[in-house]
């Protein structure tokens, strides 16, 4: 059963459906919300989040033995994140990670938090550590700026999009031209009967503002971009959440030799959506090259000045000059692709020098 957020009951608020039931889409203006939340006067409720704790003094040496991540080091109040994958390579969780020095918060989509906690419970075995799915107690609230007053809640950095310890960069663009740098991002952890007293008079912005930013930011989302297929290298995680200089874990085998080779089978990609239509194409709608489906769209919105946009999952064969189509039902959509996710080892900055990007 889905909880609902007191901050449903502000004015104009409209429930959101699907993994962001729960909060609210939009508060009536939701092209000024986007703007509001993309320059710092606004704040996201997103208290449908799932939150785990990892607590114990073996809490980072374990996390680190089974996730894609380096956690060893990490400091009190430093941000990173981890994958957990399958034995064949595919992200099977995606958490968001800080620690406050005595636990390590794990900041997760709503249909992670229960299965997560069930899993990392079945791996304890000896160690000193306890596992606790805490989202009734906690809520979390995004803002793409620090906010002064909330100094003593913990906070999540996302490290998105800059390439980390260990990372690496499957973009075509360098760190300095991603528009990933034009979306910090930070996620407040809030006591949950605190949460209405927290936020006070601030302004709010739905989830259709948050989503519309992160998908202009190039930003994968668990849930959204991910199958039962994907692997980090499809879409760009090795940048924030994967450390290829670690020991073993489980799903390193691929991660190493998919990396060595340079050709993931996928590869995530924007699209520039037809805004003459009054309509955009549903989350799911197929990618097709002429008569050939090459992918799915995986994310949709309605940026507050791009437009209509989408991210899409695609093969990595697709040319990327190509113009491609998005097919909602029997509702065509001419979709101009913007390259993530270089389709060719050689096309990765760092790699090959003299790639340039296009006019975005």
């Amino acid at each position: 059963m889905t909880t609902k957020s007191p901050l449903l009951a502000r004015p104009g608020a409209v429930e959101a459906s699907g993994a962001d039931a729960g909060v609210a889409s939009h508060y009536g203006e939701p092209l000024r919300e986007q703007r509001a939340l993309a320059g710092g006067t606004a704040v996201v409720d997103l208290s449908h989040r799932g939150v785990v704790t990892v607590t114990g003094p073996d809490r980072l040496s374990w996390l680190n033995t089974l996730s894609s991540q380096q956690l060893t080091n990490l400091a009190p109040g430093q941000s990173s994140e981890l994958l957990l994958l399958s034995v064949q390579g595919r992200i099977e969780f995606d958490a968001r990670v800080v620690d406050d020095g005595a636990a390590t918060w794990l900041i997760v989509e709503a249909a992670e938090a229960g299965p997560l906690a069930e899993w990392l419970n079945k791996m304890k075995f000896m160690l000193r550590v306890e596992i606790a799915d805490v989202s009734a107690e906690w809520a979390v609230l995004g803002s793409t700026r620090q906010v002064p007053e909330w100094a003593s809640l913990l906070v999540w950095e996302d490290p998105w999009p800059h390439v980390g310890a260990g990372g690496y960069s499957y973009a075509v663009v360098g760190e300095d031209a991603h528009p990933g740098l034009e979306r910090p991002w930070f996620e407040y952890l809030v006591p949950a009967a605190e949460l209405e007293t927290t936020v006070g008079e601030r302004s709010l912005a739905g989830v259709w503002a948050a989503e519309a930013l992160r998908v202009a930011a190039w930003r994968p989302r668990w849930g959204a971009e991910t199958d039962d297929k994907t692997i980090p290298h499809e879409l760009d995680l090795l940048r924030t959440a994967v450390h290829l200089n670690k020991g073993c874990y489980k799903g390193q085998e691929t991660v190493a030799r998919v990396h060595n080779l340079g050709h993931p089978p996928r590869r995530l990609v924007f699209l520039q959506l037809d805004g003459s239509q009054h309509t955009m194409p549903a989350v799911g709608s197929e990618v097709r090259s002429g008569d050939r489906k090459v992918g799915t769209v995986t994310s949709v919105a309605q940026h507050y000045e791009m437009g209509p946009v989408a991210l899409a999952v695609v093969k990595r064969s697709v040319a990327p000059e190509e113009v491609l189509t998005v097919l909602d039902g029997e509702e065509p959509y001419t979709a101009a692709q913007e390259v993530i996710v270089a389709p060719d080892a050689g096309q990765v900055v760092g790699r090959q020098t003299g790639f340039l990007r296009g006019t975005r």
